[in-house]
Order: structure tokens, then C-alpha cells, then sequence
């Protein structure tokens, strides 16, 4: 198979498309990899929901300043990515494994935010031999499993999201439809004010300036093609994961969650702490969604390339 790149307009920045097995196109960002050594450590990092691959600017520079190259699939139905329908979440690890072999990578760390985090999983669990390491930052547990309400204490519209997910397509099509015009008429300056239902004060004090472009500019082209990609995820995050959480007991495993999420509340990092063999909780009590990425990231990647060894 052969990855193909561009350029994109960030210094350092390559947007690819490798068309896997199944004859699907997957669109994947490369940062890093023009200016670090081919030894360089990598990074595979799973995206939030709705999102693509492009990375934040807190994340391109915390890899630049530890010299990380690093890998950023969209997932299937965003982006440039071709929709992958039915999938559930297990099956993003052989969607890695493919550009991993095209890159020639061998082993790599994995991250996962938000909707990403069960992705980021699902990818050291299937792929143990290349993924020693593992962090989710503010990672959805599963759905339906015993001692975690899976909606409590999420925000009014993650809460009428996931109710309509739970409903099915035909009612959860419709809901996100709807979710994207409004989406699509925000801006940098309106972007917590539309978000405001899931935003505690720490995090609406982060969406100014460059985060807030960040968000928009994923949104905008997540959903350029239309919803597939966001629906895909809601169905598959209520459907069974695909695999088995004990398979992560091979892989170090770090679990970041702040108490102030309205959007994945803790309650779900703490019952994924219970869940896996060996996970090492990162709980904060002053975090939120955004704000576990946003200032704990250094940490974040310098307890995973230890791990790397």
C-alpha cells in the first residue's frame, strides 16, 4: 500500500490518504515528520467527536518541543475519510495497523480525547505488540454496563444526543443534521456561547483565540461531507466496543478525567480505572473536558515515552 501526502497550510504539516484493504480512502495528518529524525518517537492520536485528524495547537506544539512524530487518522465518515457504516469501535485498530505499515512504523504510543478515547484503546488492546502505551483524556466508557450510568451528569445536549443514538439512526440522523446547521453558523467569537450546556467555567475560560479556532476549523471540516462520521461514532460509543478491556493488560494505561466534565462526566474514567488490569488513574478534581488536555499535556506525553522506553 502507498500513503500519499501534501502539504497543508501549517509549517511541519502533511494532510495523507491511504486507501486500505477494503478499498476505502482514509485521510490521515502527519506532523512532525519533516523535521524530526526517522527514529523519532511516534505518536498515533485519536480525535474527539465530531472531529478529523488535523491537530490542535496545543498538541502540534507539545510534540514538536518532545520531538514526537506524529500520526492523526480521521476517522471513517469525517473529513476525507470514506464512511465506514455499521463500524464499531474496535474496528479503527486495523485502520492503524494498515498506516503503520505504510509508514514503517513498528511501535508507537496512542492517545485518545473525548470520543477518541475508546478509539485510542481499542487501538493498544488489538495491537499490542505495536502499542505499548497507552493515555485517554477525557474518554467515554462504555454504555450499558453495570455501576456507570453512561448520561449522568452530562450536559442537556450531550444528554438529547446520546438519547437519540439509543433510539437508532432514524432518530439520531435527523437530531445531528440539525446539530451541524447550527454548527455551521458559529464562530470563534460564538463558539462557547453554542457550546454552553457542556462548558463548566474552567473550560469556557480556554475558548478564546486559539483554541476556539481549533474547535470551529475541526467541526467545519468533520462535517464538510455531512454527518456520517459523527453518527457512526454515537452508535458505535452505545453499541458494544468490539473488544475486550482485559486485552490491555499488556500495555500501560493512563486515564485522564477532570471532575468538572459536563461532557464525559468522571464517572466514566473512574469506572474504566476499574475496568482494565493495571490502569493508572489521572483524576483531577479542578479539570474539565478541555482543560485536561489543555494543561496537562506535558505530562501526558512524557509518562507515554517513558513507556516507550
Amino acid at each position: 500500500m502507498t500513503i500519499v501526502t501534501e502539504p497543508v497550510d501549517r509549517a511541519g504539516e502533511q494532510r495523507a490518504r491511504l486507501t486500505v484493504a477494503d478499498g476505502r480512502v482514509l485521510e490521515v495528518y502527519l506532523t512532525g515528520w519533516q523535521t524530526t529524525p526517522d527514529d523519532a518517537p511516534v505518536l498515533v492520536h485519536h480525535h474527539g467527536t465530531p472531529g478529523c485528524g488535523r491537530l490542535s495547537q496545543v498538541l502540534r506544539a507539545g510534540a514538536a518541543t518532545l520531538g514526537l512524530r506524529v500520526i492523526s487518522p480521521t476517522r471513517p465518515g469525517y473529513g476525507g475519510s470514506t464512511r465506514r457504516p455499521g463500524r464499531d469501535v474496535a474496528a479503527v485498530a486495523d485502520d492503524v495497523r494498515q498506516v503503520l505499515d505504510a509508514l514503517g512504523v513498528t511501535r508507537a504510543v496512542v492517545t485518545g480525547e473525548s470520543g477518541g478515547g475508546p478509539h485510542a484503546l481499542a487501538t493498544a488492546a488489538l495491537l499490542p505488540d505495536r502499542c505499548p502505551a497507552v493515555a485517554t483524556l477525557a474518554g467515554v466508557g462504555p454504555h450499558g454496563v453495570p455501576e456507570l450510568d453512561f448520561t449522568a451528569g452530562m450536559g442537556q445536549d450531550n444528554i438529547e444526543e446520546f438519547g437519540a443514538a439509543r433510539d437508532g439512526e432514524t432518530t439520531l440522523r435527523p437530531y445531528l443534521d440539525d446539530q451541524r446547521v447550527q454548527l455551521a453558523g458559529v464562530s470563534a467569537e460564538t463558539i462557547a456561547q453554542g457550546l454552553a450546556s457542556l462548558l463548566p467555567p474552567v473550560d469556557r475560560a480556554l475558548v478564546t483565540g486559539a483554541m476556539a479556532d481549533d474547535i470551529v476549523s475541526a467541526f467545519t471540516e468533520a462535517l464538510a461531507p455531512g454527518v456520517d462520521g459523527w453518527l457512526d461514532d454515537d452508535l458505535a460509543f452505545v453499541r458494544p466496543w468490539g473488544f475486550d478491556l482485559a486485552a490491555l493488560r499488556s500495555a500501560r494505561v493512563f486515564i485522564w478525567q477532570g471532575d468538572q466534565d459536563l461532557m464525559v462526566p468522571a464517572a466514566h474514567g473512574r469506572w474504566l480505572c476499574r475496568a482494565i488490569p493495571g490502569a493508572q488513574p489521572r483524576l483531577s478534581p479542578d479539570d474539565g473536558h478541555l482543560s485536561i488536555a489543555h494543561t496537562r499535556l506535558a505530562q501526558v506525553l512524557g509518562e507515554l515515552l517513558a513507556a516507550l522506553g
